[in-house]
């Protein structure tokens, strides 16, 4: 097997990529109708759909210590089980209202949040469950994989959901049964669950029911300078810069006058590269600070070019860029946590990591479309990524600084770091 692919060899974890392919595609979908149905209940207002993006990650910012303790004292495959029937539930009531014709925006509002709940309690389950799955010597490759698979479901899924909306009319109905398409995506991951081999899994000691257990994952990356790094680089970047389907609708609508057809072709534009990156990524054995700082500065740089973009093609030829660039930081920054960290306190740590990468969604995403509406929707782009370059350039100088000093170390891991 293609060492790009050697973790399909697992059995688990090909039916666990199975069903995310098919679940990641819905959620695609979900989110270029989302978007549109509040840019059609809002009269295309930017600060509505910061304000929709925001609710949706709020419960990330402030549920995810107590969900990573969750996960590491549930066992992930019942748990995620659980999470996958919570976010199908707020998506088939949304999409209900829509095809209705009843949905007002409080109602978008309402939703997003409480999928943004269930979210909050799945993502450090399935972030670390990756590690129960494959061997240490796979789980690089198994992250990277993972992104491939959530961005070829990026690369259909906005396009789909275009095409589809588009074809029912581009009204507030149309956006309802591409969010009910997602609602059924669910099931998918939900029987690949109920199907994987629990003799198969490296399942670790659920974690103690003691005082302080959510404060012990929070004084173990306080004490490893290299994890502060790379949650500071992160924290920036989505922040400030990872707002795509924000940025991505106001940059269609606004300055090119472009529809719903065209808006989900530059999410499928942007998972071009993004895939690619993945990719990459699955086939790297090693990784260091450098790559996750590296890559981090080209892809705000080429946000600002992009913002400043004289036509819609070429705002789309830089959507790969952007794309390759972004993936290429976030997998690298995913599997430096993973495989840096011991197996009882993962879910602990990607929870502090998902808090950190995720929630800065909701305190940048209503800036972001208050920029967009106060300056324009270029700004949006011009404006994050110039924050991005330069929040990561005063990490990487605090960071090289202190190790100038010799009070930290500056790792490289490699497969060998990756024992549980």
């Amino acid at each position: 097997m293609s060492p790009t692919f050697r973790s399909l060899h697992n059995a688990n974890y090909r039916l666990y990529a199975a069903g995310g392919v098919v679940s990641n595609t819905g959620t695609w979908m979900q989110r270029v109708a989302q978007d549109w149905l509040v840019l059609l209940l809002s009269g295309s207002s930017g600060v509505a759909l910061g304000i929709t993006t925001g609710l949706q990650f709020l419960p990330t910012l402030l549920l995810a210590p107590f969900a990573g303790l969750v996960a590491d004292r549930v066992p992930k495959q019942r748990l995620l089980q659980a999470t996958n029937l919570g976010m199908a539930a707020p998506a088939l009531v949304l999409g209900l209202l829509a095809v209705t014709g009843t949905a007002e925006i409080w109602h978008v509002y309402v939703l997003a949040t409480v999928l943004g709940v269930s979210s909050a309690f799945d993502a450090p389950a399935r972030q670390s469950f990756v590690s129960e799955m494959v061997d240490p010597a796979d789980l690089s490759n198994a992250v990277g994989l993972n992104s491939a698979s959530f961005n070829a479901a990026r690369l259909v899924g906005p396009g789909l959901a275009g095409v589809l909306i588009a074809a029912l009319g581009g009204g507030v109905v149309a956006t309802g049964w591409v969010i009910l398409a997602n609602a059924l995506s669910y099931a998918a991951p939900i029987a690949a669950l109920r199907r994987l081999d629990p003799s198969r899994l490296d399942t670790p000691e659920p974690t103690g029911r003691r005082p302080g257990a959510v404060l012990e994952g929070v004084r173990y990356v306080r004490g490893r300078p290299d994890l502060l790094l790379i949650l500071a680089i992160v924290f920036v970047a989505g922040t400030f810069g990872l707002n795509f389907q924000l940025t991505s609708a106001l940059m269609a609508t606004e300055v090119f006058g472009k529809g719903a057809t065209e808006y989900g072709a530059l999410g499928t534009f942007l998972a071009v590269g993004s895939l690619a990156g993945a990719l990459l990524a699955a086939r790297r054995e090693r990784v260091r600070h450098r790559l996750v700082v590296g890559a981090a500065l080209l892809f705000g740089a080429v946000e600002v070019v992009a913002g400043l973009a004289p036509s819609y093609l070429v705002f789309a030829l830089l959507a790969p860029v952007l794309g390759l660039t972004s993936l290429t930081m976030i997998t690298a920054a995913n599997t430096y946590m993973q495989m840096s960290t011991t197996a009882g306190m993962r879910g602990r740590v990607m929870a502090l990591y998902l808090m950190v990468f995720m929630g800065g969604t909701p305190l940048g995403a209503p800036v972001v479309g208050w920029i967009g509406e106060a300056l324009g929707a270029r700004w949006t782009l011009v404006l994050g990524g110039g924050a991005t370059v330069a929040g990561v350039a005063l990490a990487a100088a605090l960071f090289l600084a202190a190790t100038r000093r010799g009070t930290v170390a500056a790792p490289v891991l490699t497969l060998a770091h990756a024992g549980k």
